[in-house]
Order: C-alpha cells, then sequence, then structure tokens
C-alpha cells in the first residue's frame, strides 16, 4: 500500500505539471479562474491538516513526555535536542553563505531591478525579539489550537505532562486517555492522507496554471544555484545521517518519501507532520521523543529555510552591485540565527525574515520582488529540505538516548517501543 501511495503522489505531481501547462498555455484568458478553483481542493486538504495538527502533537506530546519519568531527563533531552537544532542552522546557514559566493548568482543579473524604495508588502513589523517572546506563552490553550500555534502547544504540553509526571497515581486515568486520543487521531488521520493524491495534483496544477514554467527562466540561475545548494544540503545531512545511525539510515529515507513528496508538492512542511511523525515511529524511534523533537523542529529547526535567508540575502546584495566583505556576510548571519527563530507562525516567514535583515545591512528589501514571483517554486524545496533535517534531528537524538529500537509495522503513540515505559511503570534514570 505504502509503495502504491508513492506512486499515486509521483502520478499526481506529474498529471500536475501536465495540466497546468495546459491551462497556463491554452487558456491564457481564464487560467486565473481555473488556478483558484483547482487550488481549492489543495486549501481544502491543507485545512484537514491543520484540523488535526492541534490535538494530534497535544496528544502525543504529553503521552510521550508523561512516560518520560524524572525532570531531569526532559531537561537532558531538551538540551541535546536545541544543541542540534542551533549546530544544524549555523551549518546551513554558512552553506547558503558559501554557495551564493562560489556561484555569483546576482552579479550579472540580466533583470530589471526593482526600483529601491518599492515595497514588497511584506509585515516585516511582524517581528522582533520582545514579541517572539511574548508569543511563546499561550494567553488560552484553546486559542492556540484553533490558531494551529505549534510552538505554544509545545509550552503548554511540557507544562501539563510534568505535571501529571508529579502525580503518577491521579494521572493514570487522564494518560490512558491522552493515549486513546492519539490512537484515534492517528486513525483520522489515515483518513486525511487519503486525499493526499488529489491535494498534489491540484496544488501543482493551480501553480504552474498560474505561474507558467516559462516564469522559471528569467531566474533559472538563482534557482539553478539554491536547488544545488538544497541538494548538497541533502548529502550532507545522509552523511551525517550514516554517521551517527549507521547503515539502517537509509530505511528511515524510504520511510520518509511520502511525507516528503507531499512537502515538495504542497509546499507545506506541516502538511508533512503526520506522515513524517508515523514514518519516525515505524523506524523505530521512541515516540516520546519523536513527539518531543518533532514540534520543536518545525519552529526551531528549519534547514532550508535557514540555507535559503543567506542565499537570498546575498543574491539581492550582488544583484545592486552592494560590496560586502567577509565580516559583513558573517555579520549577517549571526543575525540571521537569531531573527530566524523568531518567526515561528509568521506568514511567508522566510520573506519576512529575509526583509527585516536586508534593512539592518542597507540593501533594498525592494530586491524581494524579483523572488516573491517564484517563491512557491522555491518553497517547495526549503518544505522538503525541512522534513529531511527534522527526522534526521528526531533519530538522532533518540539514538543518543539509547531509544532507538528496531523497526515496526505501525506504531501508536500509546504502543510499547524499544525505551518506551509501560503505562503504571516506575521511571527508572
Amino acid at each position: 500500500m505504502s509503495n502504491k501511495f508513492t506512486q499515486y503522489i509521483l502520478g499526481a505531481m506529474v498529471l500536475g505539471i501536465i495540466m497546468g501547462s495546459a491551462i497556463y498555455n491554452f487558456l491564457p484568458d481564464t487560467r486565473g479562474d481555473w488556478a483558484s478553483s483547482i487550488n481549492l481542493i489543495a486549501v481544502i486538504f491543507l485545512r484537514l491538516i491543520k484540523m488535526i495538527i492541534a490535538p494530534l502533537v497535544f496528544a502525543t506530546l504529553v503521552g510521550g513526555i508523561a512516560h518520560m519519568g524524572s525532570g531531569s531527563k526532559l531537561g537532558r533531552i531538551f538540551a541535546k535536542t536545541m544543541g542540534w537544532f542551533i549546530s544544524a542552522s549555523f551549518v546551513s546557514l554558512m552553506l547558503g553563505l558559501i554557495m551564493v559566493n562560489l556561484l555569483q548568482p546576482g552579479a550579472n543579473f540580466p533583470g530589471t531591478l526593482p526600483t529601491a524604495g518599492q515595497s514588497t508588502g511584506l509585515a516585516v513589523s511582524a517581528f522582533s525579539l520582545e514579541k517572539f517572546l511574548t508569543h511563546l506563552i499561550p494567553t488560552s490553550i484553546a486559542d492556540a489550537m484553533a490558531q494551529n500555534e505549534i510552538l505554544q502547544i509545545v509550552i503548554f504540553a511540557v507544562f501539563f505532562s510534568v505535571a501529571m509526571g508529579s502525580m503518577p497515581e491521579r494521572s493514570k486515568p487522564i494518560l490512558a486517555l491522552i493515549d486513546d486520543l492519539g490512537h484515534i487521531m492517528l486513525k483520522v488521520t489515515s483518513y486525511v492522507m487519503l486525499f493526499a493524491p488529489f491535494a498534489v495534483w491540484a496544488a501543482i496544477t493551480a501553480t504552474v496554471a498560474k505561474n507558467g514554467l516559462l516564469v522559471l527562466w528569467k531566474l533559472i540561475v538563482f534557482m539553478g544555484g539554491f536547488y544545488l545548494s538544497l541538494f548538497i544540503l541533502w548529502g550532507i545531512l545522509v552523511v551525517v545521517g550514516f554517521i551517527v545511525i549507521g547503515p539502517r539510515y537509509s530505511h528511515l529515507l524510504k520511510l520518509i518519501r511520502e511525507p516528503l513528496m507531499i512537502a515538495f508538492s504542497t509546499a507545506s512542511s506541516e502538511a508533512a507532520y503526520p506522515k513524517t511523525l508515523e514514518g519516525l515511529n515505524r523506524f523505530g524511534a521512541s515516540s516520546r521523543i519523536s513527539s518531543f523533537v518533532l514540534p520543536l523542529g518545525y519552529s526551531f529547526n528549519l534547514d532550508g529555510t535557514m540555507m535559503y535567508c543567506t542565499f537570498a540575502s546575498v543574491f539581492i546584495a550582488q544583484s545592486y552591485h552592494i560590496d560586502m566583505p567577509l565580516g559583513t556576510q558573517l555579520a549577517m548571519l549571526a543575525t540571521l540565527m537569531i531573527t530566524s527563530k523568531g518567526v515561528a507562525g509568521v506568514p511567508r516567514a522566510s520573506l519576512v525574515v529575509i526583509a527585516s535583515t536586508l534593512s539592518q545591512f542597507n540593501i533594498p528589501e525592494a530586491g524581494l520582488l524579483m523572488i516573491m514571483g517564484i517563491d512557491t517554486f522555491l518553497d517547495m524545496g526549503r518544505s522538503a529540505t525541512n522534513v529531511i533535517g527534522n527526522t534526521l534531528a528526531t533519530s538522532v537524538v533518540a539514538k543518543w538516548e539509547g531509544e532507538l529500537g528496531p523497526e515496526h509495522a505501525t506504531v501508536g503513540p500509546g504502543d510499547v517501543v524499544p525505551g518506551d515505559m509501560i503505562p503504571g511503570e516506575v521511571p527508572a534514570e
């Protein structure tokens, strides 16, 4: 069934490109209407995904942390997770900086540059360190779930599950209920994912029908350089995976084929979350590790987005012939390292991060207008890369904690896999 599902998604992508191109070329007067109508299918699918994300994250995260035992273990796992995230972000940012300097995609930009003072319409003011810190804490868990604020759900779930762990006897009925909720949400997820091939077809068709494939040729050097850099980043992540996890890492790559294609075709990492979690648990990663690390990764470990930030920022500077010495570029990297962590939940997050950074280095924000037209095509690669980065981070932390067991056919949030504690069992350090 898994192989057939993969084939359905691949077929949907190919069909989408063909139909989208046909609409763009043969129905030029109505292609916008066609794109909007067809895209409705993808929008409905993404709304279905958003419908299940909050209860799925809450149930799996609370169940996982509640079974961890002492708070010291949670702190240790958190420290290892954030250490990996920071290291991966630095590598991604540095790779983007190195590649854009080697390839020089903006040095001889053939197109017309936007006027320096032209507005991009991006809500750059949406980011500030103060807003990020206050945004971490939900004013209402109901509102956080309604808005799908994953980071806020994680904060509340950590407090909730630690409190449960301090009251093991009273928490047993609640924990059993939450485990049951997790199983039910995974079943709901399986129903929702049946619509994935239709959503993939709709997303690809609408994107190509609206923009056409010819739009890519206008920035072919930039696109080609960025995707080449992504492939190199993929290579680094895969090599690290084999070094840390061993030869069985190749099995994980097979298990995440579906979420990779879903993320790529819909340009949404969020759409791939349920399948990514399922793949990690089938790989043998303890559900309490995967349900803790993966949601955090969606806010702090966006490797594809990180690399894009430095690559696009320096590309714009090159296009406007703005000299950027090495020291300035390293200062930009350090700035992006901080600002990129503060845009969880901000629409078009990578563009907002870049826009806010450009202004600090006297680079025209209007330069973003050159690449905004192809941002969806770029976001497809970024989203797929984010999935690879987060699956690697989760499996590595599970390996470090000795909670990476053998592969399983199916694993639910309450199932016992090697390293998981049986409900009611006394936690051991």
